[in-house]
């Protein structure tokens, strides 16, 4: 049989030395998994959904949401964009509501009724025309009374049409928006009602001439909501709003976006 004859203080010594590393051990892997994480918190990004196109957003990034929401979230230290559910709303707003998505790149105020995990920035991100078109007739859209004499056409769902259309000759409903300006370039109706400036695109991209119906039949605010875990970001994003307002950096947008539309 073989002896250790190790003295014994040195037995106990060694022993002594291994313990002691394990505490700089793991003190060492947990600065490693804060490192990494406090890196994946770096590089995260902040993604609003929103549920329009041209000219809010565009596949190269350069609509007036793409631009606008970088720009904000820039001046709060923040990476952003902007991802796109154009037939998806509800499914948008679910994702926004449970945190799937940071929040809502555009939407009307009062959604946070429905939706409690949402907070509304509490500055307006832009002011929303809903108006009618026309190729042929040519009215003044003082109230929606003035629609009676025409056939009219809106897309299913939007609300702020279903609740107010309520004399007119005709009303024909469609699914979206090539329903809709197609049957006013064929002369199937007399009036279409839509959001102004995605309106003014798509009769660019038709080439039909049509004529916006003055004044707005209604004028909303449109706000960015963010998800309840992004509440501390609220009062900041809304103070970089007002100064990209106030510094011309939100006009330039417009501008470069959204101006160029107008007849």
């Amino acid at each position: 049989m073989q002896i250790d004859r190790t003295p014994l203080p040195s037995r106990v010594f060694a022993s002594k030395k291994r313990v002691d590393r394990w505490p700089w051990l793991l003190a060492g892997l947990l600065f490693c998994s804060l490192g990494m994480i406090s890196g994946a918190r770096a590089a995260d990004k902040i993604v609003l959904n929103v549920g329009v196109l041209a000219p809010y957003t565009t596949p190269d990034r350069q609509g007036f949401l793409d631009r606008i929401v970088v720009a904000l979230f820039r001046e709060v230290g923040l990476d952003a964009e902007v991802q796109v559910f154009p037939t998806a709303t509800e499914r948008s707003m679910l994702n926004a509501n449970s945190g799937i998505d940071d929040g809502l790149a555009m939407r009307i105020e009062g959604l946070e009724k429905q939706y409690p995990n949402l907070i509304r920035v509490p500055e307006p991100l832009i002011v929303n025309d809903f108006v009618a078109y026309s190729n042929h007739q040519r009215f003044t859209t003082d109230s929606w009374d003035s629609l009676e004499p025409y056939v009219v056409s809106y897309i299913i769902g939007w609300k702020v049409f279903e609740k107010n259309v309520r004399k007119a000759r005709e009303v024909t409903l469609v699914r979206d928006a090539d329903q809709l300006f197609g049957l006013l370039g064929s002369g199937r109706a007399d009036v279409v009602l839509y959001e102004r400036w995605q309106g003014l695109e798509r009769l660019r991209g038709l080439g039909i001439k049509a004529q916006v119906m003055e004044p707005p039949l209604v004028r909303a605010n449109m706000f960015i909501y963010l998800n309840k875990k992004h509440a501390a970001l609220v009062p900041q994003v809304s103070q970089a709003l007002l100064k990209l307002k106030k510094n011309g950096s939100y006009q330039h947008i417009v501008d470069a976006t959204l101006t160029p539309l107008t007849p």
